[in-house]
């Protein structure tokens, strides 16, 4: 009989992906030394103080929940599919075997367990979450609408969490040092200037409502500084640009001081600038 067949969960859940395969051997003892980590694991950081906990819980009571593992290709080896934080408490509590549960399953099984475990109990940063979604369609042709059939989300949940991976590397790094929620990165996705808005959120502890209202006002000024922008500055702006092939900014004040700006992308185009002015100035 199969302990997890009838049992539900969010979306997929992980008693029931345990009831699609075929379990081996349950609630077995092995050598914890025998058992390598999940090679699909999605989760990077595990919280110190979480897992001291489980440690000393550990101590006192044992593995109440069995490790879910799978046969490795290495001799008397087995790969850890489910239980990561458990396998690492269990080290540090000095324990010498572990109960396991033995399937089998191939890659995708996997990474489908862990990434449906962590999920379910929040275990994942923005990032590692869209991380795990990003390699089930990319390496196993998932489409979006499976991959939130799946973990039991709004397909409008996997592509915000997939949105959060066009970010730069520092803001990503700010989530996953928990600097930055996801709630205030969905607002950064896709504003050139993120890292900076970024920074002043982290700066001035800004909460996502009022992250919002910034990146408003901030839209808001900029629409403004648009409409008043004098023509005959922006046809020069223009007609600048297609001779150089940079962009091209003229700040003029009311008193007719200001600066001339040119944008540049890489080092190809401002030596294409120096050069324009070298040779007719």
């Amino acid at each position: 009989m199969n302990p997890f067949k009838n049992r539900k969960g969010l979306g997929r859940g992980l008693s029931s992906l345990i009831g699609d395969n075929e379990i081996k051997t349950e609630r077995n003892k092995i050598s914890i030394s025998s058992i390598l980590p999940n090679k699909f694991q999605p989760r990077k950081n595990f919280d110190k103080e979480r897992l001291s906990e489980l440690t000393n819980s550990i101590k006192e009571r044992g593995i109440i929940q069995p490790l879910i593992v799978r046969k490795s290709k290495e001799q008397n080896k087995y790969e850890l599919i489910a239980g990561e934080r458990r396998w690492q408490a269990a080290q540090n509590a000095g324990l010498h075997e572990v109960p396991i549960v033995e399937i089998v399953a191939d890659d995708l099984k996997s990474l489908e367990f862990a990434i449906v475990e962590n999920v379910q109990r929040s275990d994942l940063n923005a990032i590692e979450e869209a991380e795990g979604y990003q390699k089930l369609i990319y390496d196993f042709n998932y489409e979006q609408e499976k991959v939130a059939k799946f973990i039991g989300k709004s397909r409008s949940h996997v592509s915000n969490s997939l949105r959060l991976l066009t970010l730069p590397k520092e803001i990503k790094d700010m989530i996953t040092e928990n600097k930055l929620s996801q709630g205030h990165c969905k607002i950064l996705v896709g504003l050139e200037n993120n890292l900076f808005l970024a920074k002043t959120i982290i700066k001035k502890k800004l909460s996502v409502r009022q992250t919002e209202n910034l990146v408003r006002s901030i839209r808001n000024s900029a629409k403004s500084l648009k409409k008043i922008k004098d023509p005959n500055l922006s046809s020069l702006e223009d007609s600048l640009k297609d001779k150089i092939g940079i962009n091209v900014r003229i700040n003029n004040k009311k008193n007719n001081n200001g600066n001339l700006v040119f944008d540049y992308k890489n080092l190809d185009q401002l030596n294409r600038l120096i050069m324009v002015i070298k040779a007719n100035y």
